[in-house]
């Protein structure tokens, strides 16, 4: 990873966490100053999907070239973004119970958010359950892929055309069209653009580790191999 890569993504997040917690906000009823946890849980989904995307991008790379970093890449991307999911729920939930009066309020949007993390948990397990490497990278990809068909109208698409507590479904109006004003554009989309940076940078350090392992594991295994030729 490239320096000014991580610089870049530090400076971002720095501004954005003190933009977030000092930067004045609209006085809105209700919402008050819980609406500063935009600057946190829209980006997660933001990242999230930006990582699903890569992650099924890798696994068609994988399916016509069978190379073992593509998938590294694939399920490292796929870690990621559930983690990034997990988050986008919780800060979700906090917002929910101060905003709507409990943490769950079975809300298209929430619903299908939570499928959605859950199908990529069900890759995570479909993974751990095959043995054998080449067989679970090739079930993998296939699944990655049907799954990620899957995500993008259960997430962006099905929740518009159902009553939502969420701004911009059900003819709620969009955060965009009365409260998102230009100071805090000033702070959401660096936001934006930070967290998806983090979580990238998150993804390559987690694809690096995983083929050290890899290759320590391959080490290991030749120098015992050795030493049972010697005996």
């Amino acid at each position: 990873m490239k320096r000014w890569y991580q610089a870049v993504t530090v400076l971002l997040l720095l501004y954005v966490i003190i933009g977030g917690f000092l930067m004045p906000v609209p006085r809105l009823p209700i919402v008050n100053e819980s609406i500063r946890n935009l600057y946190f849980h829209v980006p997660m989904w933001f990242g999230m999907t930006l990582l699903l995307a890569v992650s099924a991008y890798y696994s068609v790379q994988y399916l016509r070239k069978g190379t073992e970093s593509l998938d590294d890449h694939a399920v490292e991307s796929v870690n990621t973004a559930v983690l990034y999911g997990l988050l986008g729920l919780s800060t979700g939930a906090i917002w929910a119970n101060y905003t709507w009066g409990a943490p769950w309020n079975g809300d298209p949007q929430q619903t299908m958010a939570a499928i959605g993390v859950l199908i990529y948990i069900a890759y995570l397990v479909l993974r751990g359950a095959i043995n054998d490497p080449l067989r679970r990278a090739r079930v993998s990809a296939i699944y990655n892929l049907y799954a990620f068909a899957v995500f993008i109208p259960l997430i962006f698409v099905l929740p518009r055309y159902t009553d939502s507590l969420h701004p911009g479904k059900g003819g709620n109006p969009a955060f965009s069209q009365y409260d998102l004003d230009n100071t805090m554009r000033l702070v959401f989309y660096p936001a934006v653009i930070g967290w998806s940076m983090l979580a990238w940078w998150i993804t390559k350090i987690a694809v690096r580790l995983r083929q050290l392992k890899r290759k320590k594991e391959e080490i290991q295994a030749h120098r015992q191999i050795q030493i049972e030729e010697n005996l």
